[in-house]
């Protein structure tokens, strides 16, 4: 009798110092049936959902039904009742939900939500730079297993500004070679992450240029990149942007966060001119689970990791698709790679076809399009009018591996 009641003693303190870790109790589960090879409910089935009943953590399902799905559901979610919101999916759904939590009135508390993330789509770069950064293997399970431990770290979130119009990025924005890849390939989604590979090819045998410019404040190390911006290289139309982004002129409304408020002085601000072959800003290591861009990303140290490549012969950047697989394509003479801590990015027309512009992808998602493409969505960023970016240093939460 006196063995039992020590053993249920143990096990009551045991349980009370895994629960004092900050393990969720009520998890709401996101599941999106179209990402990828579509394989989300089933991943959940048979991987998430037998962890979380072992684990005895509670939860909530909800499958997506249509783009921007996620979005709403975060937005309109009554967060009191839950510990964490689980996405399995690929990454735009995990976009979705935090760009949802910031439209909300309640957006200072929303988004301290922990958010875990169990791959289930085709990119699913967040996870594994999560379970990268502790050396465990890429697979849904352990995503799991980092919720059911319930380990948090912040994530950085970064404003995307232009005009009155404001996205939320944590993965990545990309513009030329890169964007083109990844937009232009989805009429081959059915081949798995396959396609991304197969259209590579295709895109640099018929390599494009874009004109356009790019100015940025670096990084503490980072300062001797680019050329000082002088009075012929200010940026027009300035001030207008950053009033009509964060607010500050009469008439704009806006639901939730305004966007980053962070403030450079002139004197801070540097530039590169195009023409380029592909500009990529990377939030995290990894922008799917083969292809590591920034390998000196942090989950929140409060830069961008800038990516740009203006001259290159198709050769090299063949091997440059091989290489970025390990990061190794930062040391390329070819790759100009650094910190910024914010950047403004005016993307121009193609080399050659000025009567052709280039695609702009934020987090896997279409924002803006300079092509010849039939739609265009009216909720579409312009294209060739800059985009801001700022970073909000650990804004979000991200359930953790350790």
């Amino acid at each position: 009798m006196e063995t039992e009641e020590k053993a249920t003693s143990w096990g009551r303190t045991i349980s009370e110092c895994i629960e004092s870790l900050g393990r969720p109790k009520e998890l709401f589960v996101i599941v999106n049936p179209f990402g990828g090879k579509k394989c989300g409910p089933k991943i959940f089935e048979k991987e998430v959902k037998p962890l979380l009943e072992a684990a005895g953590i509670n939860f909530k399902m909800q499958e997506t039904r249509y783009g921007m799905h996620a979005k709403e559901i975060a937005y309109s979610l009554d967060l009191s009742k839950y510990d964490g919101i689980a996405c399995v999916s690929g990454d735009g759904v995990v976009v979705e939900v935090v760009n949802g939590l910031l439209k909300r009135e309640d957006w200072k508390q929303a988004i301290t939500m922990p958010l875990g993330i169990i791959p289930g789509g085709t990119g699913n770069g967040m996870a594994k730079s999560l379970l990268h950064s502790v050396g465990e293997e890429y697979s849904a399970s352990n995503a799991t297993f980092a919720i059911v431990r319930g380990c948090k770290c912040p994530l950085d979130v970064a404003s995307v500004v232009q005009g009155d119009k404001v996205l939320f990025s944590v993965l990545l924005l990309c513009w030329g070679l890169v964007a083109d890849i990844n937009i232009e390939s989805e009429k081959y989604r059915w081949m798995g992450s396959a396609r991304f590979e197969i259209y590579s090819l295709l895109r640099i045998f018929g390599l494009r240029k874009y004109d356009g410019k790019i100015q940025f404040v670096p990084a503490l190390g980072y300062e001797e990149f680019g050329e000082p911006i002088g009075e012929s290289n200010k940026w027009k139309g300035e001030t207008v942007i950053l009033q009509d982004a964060f607010g500050n002129s009469g008439g704009l409304e806006m639901h939730g966060y305004k966007g980053s408020s962070a403030e450079f002085e002139a004197s801070m601000w540097r530039f590169i001119n195009g023409p380029f072959v592909t500009v990529w800003i990377q939030n995290v290591p990894w922008a799917s689970k083969d292809i590591m861009p920034a390998p000196q990303a942090k989950f929140s140290d409060g830069c961008l990791d800038l990516v740009i490549v203006k001259d290159c012969p198709k050769t090299v950047l063949l091997s440059l698709l091989l290489s970025i697989r390990d990061g190794s394509h930062v040391y390329s003479p070819f790759v100009t790679y650094l910190k910024v801590k914010a950047l403004k990015l005016e993307p121009g027309q193609r080399v050659g076809d000025p009567t052709m512009g280039g695609i702009v992808d934020m987090d896997g998602e279409l924002i803006a399009r300079g092509d010849d493409a039939i739609h265009h969505d009216p909720n579409w960023m312009g294209y060739g009018t800059p985009f801001l970016m700022k970073v909000d240093e650990g804004l979000a939460t991200l359930f953790c591996p350790n």
